[in-house]
Protein backbone atom coordinates (compact mmCIF):
# COMPACT_ATOMS: atom_id res chain seq x y z
CA UNK A 1 0.00 0.00 0.00
CA UNK A 2 1.66 3.51 -0.84
CA UNK A 3 0.43 6.74 0.99
CA UNK A 4 0.31 10.28 0.09
CA UNK A 5 -0.28 13.87 1.52
CA UNK A 6 -2.46 16.30 0.44
CA UNK A 7 -0.61 19.43 0.15
CA UNK A 8 -1.86 22.98 1.02
CA UNK A 9 -2.66 24.00 -2.31
CA UNK A 10 -4.92 20.61 -2.48
CA UNK A 11 -2.81 18.68 -4.92
CA UNK A 12 -1.15 15.17 -4.72
CA UNK A 13 1.86 13.45 -5.54
CA UNK A 14 1.72 10.27 -7.40
CA UNK A 15 3.79 7.66 -6.20
CA UNK A 16 7.05 6.41 -9.01
CA UNK A 17 5.77 3.22 -8.74
CA UNK A 18 2.28 3.79 -9.60
CA UNK A 19 3.19 6.50 -11.98
CA UNK A 20 5.44 4.02 -14.11
CA UNK A 21 3.60 1.21 -13.82
CA UNK A 22 -0.25 3.03 -15.83
CA UNK A 23 2.42 4.49 -18.18
CA UNK A 24 1.66 8.13 -17.37
CA UNK A 25 3.51 10.79 -18.15
CA UNK A 26 3.82 14.62 -17.68
CA UNK A 27 0.83 16.24 -18.63
CA UNK A 28 -1.49 13.61 -18.94
CA UNK A 29 -4.97 14.10 -17.88
CA UNK A 30 -6.84 11.92 -15.14
CA UNK A 31 -10.73 11.55 -14.13
CA UNK A 32 -11.15 12.14 -10.61
CA UNK A 33 -14.68 10.42 -9.30
CA UNK A 34 -16.29 9.33 -6.08
CA UNK A 35 -16.68 5.54 -5.91
CA UNK A 36 -17.86 4.08 -2.50
CA UNK A 37 -16.67 6.47 -0.39
CA UNK A 38 -13.16 6.55 -2.19
CA UNK A 39 -11.50 8.51 -4.60
CA UNK A 40 -10.74 6.69 -8.21
CA UNK A 41 -8.38 7.97 -10.72
CA UNK A 42 -8.32 7.12 -14.40
CA UNK A 43 -6.13 7.82 -17.05
CA UNK A 44 -7.74 9.93 -20.11
CA UNK A 45 -6.36 10.89 -22.84
CA UNK A 46 -7.73 14.06 -24.25
CA UNK A 47 -8.39 14.67 -27.75
CA UNK A 48 -7.89 17.99 -29.77
CA UNK A 49 -11.13 19.25 -30.49
CA UNK A 50 -10.17 19.98 -34.30
CA UNK A 51 -9.41 15.77 -34.07
CA UNK A 52 -12.24 14.61 -32.70
CA UNK A 53 -13.93 13.62 -36.20
CA UNK A 54 -11.13 10.95 -36.87
CA UNK A 55 -12.22 9.56 -33.56
CA UNK A 56 -16.03 8.84 -34.30
CA UNK A 57 -17.31 5.72 -34.27
CA UNK A 58 -18.21 6.21 -37.96
CA UNK A 59 -14.73 7.33 -39.51
CA UNK A 60 -13.32 4.42 -37.48
CA UNK A 61 -15.07 1.62 -38.95
CA UNK A 62 -13.57 3.57 -42.10
CA UNK A 63 -10.28 3.22 -41.03
CA UNK A 64 -10.45 -0.26 -40.54
CA UNK A 65 -12.27 -0.86 -43.63
CA UNK A 66 -9.38 0.93 -45.68
CA UNK A 67 -6.85 -1.31 -43.74
CA UNK A 68 -8.67 -3.96 -44.73
CA UNK A 69 -8.64 -3.36 -48.63
CA UNK A 70 -4.87 -2.65 -47.87
CA UNK A 71 -3.79 -6.28 -46.09
CA UNK A 72 -6.08 -7.82 -49.25
CA UNK A 73 -4.39 -5.92 -51.70
CA UNK A 74 -7.56 -4.30 -52.91
CA UNK A 75 -5.75 -1.03 -53.51
CA UNK A 76 -3.87 0.65 -56.50
CA UNK A 77 -0.88 3.11 -56.14
CA UNK A 78 1.38 4.91 -55.17
CA UNK A 79 1.38 6.98 -58.58
CA UNK A 80 4.18 8.77 -59.81
CA UNK A 81 2.31 11.29 -61.76
CA UNK A 82 -1.20 12.70 -62.01
CA UNK A 83 -1.57 10.59 -65.64
CA UNK A 84 -0.82 7.11 -64.14
CA UNK A 85 -3.80 7.59 -61.63
CA UNK A 86 -5.79 8.72 -63.92
CA UNK A 87 -5.10 5.76 -66.80
CA UNK A 88 -5.19 3.47 -63.50
CA UNK A 89 -9.01 4.55 -63.02
CA UNK A 90 -10.00 4.48 -66.74
CA UNK A 91 -8.60 0.92 -66.83
CA UNK A 92 -11.02 0.01 -63.93
CA UNK A 93 -13.61 0.38 -66.09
Amino acid sequence: MLTTRISPKKQITIPSEIFRGLGLEIGDYLQAIIEGGKIVFSPQKMIPKDQAWFWTKQWQEMEKEAASDIRMGRVNGAFNSPKELIKSLKSRK
